[in-house]
């Protein structure tokens, strides 16, 4: 059994719509108004209140899409679920249909920031909880979700609209500082390099700029063979000082990220590593300590920033599984400061599929349980995005912490792989990612069948 309660406070307008699209649905309603305490207290008086209800919280104005109670009443069913949540759009007093939010299966990292279930789920609570949301005033409805999904240690998706709504919760931005872990261990970053010593200065001196307590540097020289370059990694190691100690290891030969990067971890005396581009430039001192802190939570495996072009544009905010048929940068080329993108998404703390190595923290010891890089079929592309999915299936999910924003130009000293050698070995690594992980026909639990798998930027498939 579903009961709708809704709220209308006084001022509230509406009402008749919601009410007539619970009737033509079969929904018993409880009106929440001023009171809200005194309101709930009734609900226990119900004749058909009990323990297999569910709520369903919604707001005078709100609609529920035809099919939407037999959609949830066909979840309901489901062992140990207290929260099922469902897409949902906006309506105007017309009765017009807008801006569709095609959601992210339960993502509680998200949700702490983005509260995108409160007015489109069902409930099931128990007098503990009604008498916690009794206490919350006109909050009400939120804490019962809170409540709900706390005990439930999350909520099922169902991946379909079936709320039509006057208006929906906010992200809250900006966001609060994040509280850094008291006891930050030593942390090993590892900068792959060849030439460009303009590039890797400014990298080496970000890091060494960090707020941070401990950092060893290993910075991989693959071959350079620039005058300056070799002057400039010969004196590297002459800078290091209490606190922050270089070291510079040879890797010749072929470029092989994850050969190169493996080799390194297993010479790094850190607790934490730090895979680290060179063509990274850091922007404020705090980056490496914030994302460490993350990468210490038990349930997170490995940490990714907010990356930028030079011209400000976004170039990673996360990985998105299946885009492209493989993996692609969410929200790549959003003007952050300018557009607001999809619900705000790059500007908010959230669990994702993976994030990409240009700068990435992981526990080195988690790092080592999955096997580390896989340097024979991922040597330059995806090894991070088969890292990460790795971690993912041990319980420790991939983290993208917007709070951490650094400019990456890109693979600069590389350079693409345009030629015939790089794009045959890129054709490879694309079809080794899509036979082990089905890149090509899979859903990212984090990204939304209804959007477009040719777009990076959220955009409705068509």
């Amino acid at each position: 059994m579903i009961i709708a309660l809704v709220a209308c406070p006084t001022g509230a307008s509406g009402l008749e719509e919601t009410l007539a699209s619970l009737a033509a649905e079969g929904v018993h309603v409880l009106i929440v108004g001023d009171d809200p305490a005194a309101d709930l207290a009734r609900l226990a008086d119900l004749p058909y209140w009990g323990c297999e209800a569910w709520l369903l919280p919604l707001f005078a104005g709100d609609r529920l899409a035809i099919g939407a109670a037999r959609a949830y009443r066909a979840a309901m069913g489901e062992p140990g679920v207290t929260a099922i949540f469902a897409d949902d759009d906006l309506s105007d007093l017309l009765g017009r249909r807008t801006a569709p939010h095609f959601k992210p299966d339960w993502n509680a990292e998200l949700f702490r920031h983005h509260d995108y279930l409160t007015g489109a789920c069902i409930l099931r609570v128990g007098y503990d909880g009604l008498a916690t949301a009794a206490e919350a005033g006109a909050g009400w409805a939120g804490a019962l979700v809170d409540r709900a999904v706390a005990e439930g240690g999350g909520a099922v998706h169902l991946r379909q609209v079936l709320h039509h709504r006057r208006q929906r919760p906010q992200p809250c931005l900006p966001l609060p500082a994040v509280s850094i872990a008291p006891a930050l261990p030593r942390i090993t970053a590892i900068i792959p390099t060849r030439n460009r010593m303009d590039l890797l200065a400014t990298c080496i001196n970000g890091l060494a700029a960090a707020d941070y307590p401990e950092i060893e540097a290993i910075v991989v020289d693959n071959d350079s063979d620039d005058p300056s370059t070799v002057a400039f990694l010969a004196a590297l190691p002459g800078h290091s000082r209490p606190g922050l100690t270089i070291r510079v290891m040879r890797h010749p030969g072929t470029f092989n990220y994850s050969a190169i990067n493996n080799r390194a971890v297993a010479e790094a005396t850190g607790e934490l590593l730090c895979l680290l581009n060179n063509d990274v430039e850091m922007l404020a001192p705090d980056w490496l300590a914030i994302m460490a802190t993350q990468a210490l939570r038990d349930e997170v495996g490995a940490v990714g920033a907010q990356l930028l072009y030079p011209d400000g544009r976004l170039q990673h905010a996360g990985v998105v599984i299946g885009v492209g048929n493989a993996a692609g940068h969410a929200h790549r080329f959003l003007k952050p400061d300018e557009e607001e993108g999809y619900f705000r998404r790059h500007a908010l703390p959230q669990f994702v599929s993976a994030v990409t190595a240009a700068c990435l923290v992981v526990k080195r010891e988690r790092f080592l349980a999955v096997g580390g890089l896989d340097e024979n079929s991922f040597a330059v592309a995806f090894n991070d995005v088969d890292l990460c999915l790795r971690l993912n299936g041990r319980g420790w999910q991939s983290f993208y912490e917007p709070r951490a924003v650094l400019v990456h130009h890109e693979s600069v000293s590389r350079g693409p792989d345009r030629d015939p050698v790089g794009a045959t070995r890129f054709a490879s690594e694309l079809a080794a990612l899509q036979h082990r992980w089905r890149t090509d026909e899979v859903f990212d639990p984090y990204h939304h069948p209804h959007l477009s798998r040719a777009s990076e930027q959220f955009a409705l498939a068509i």
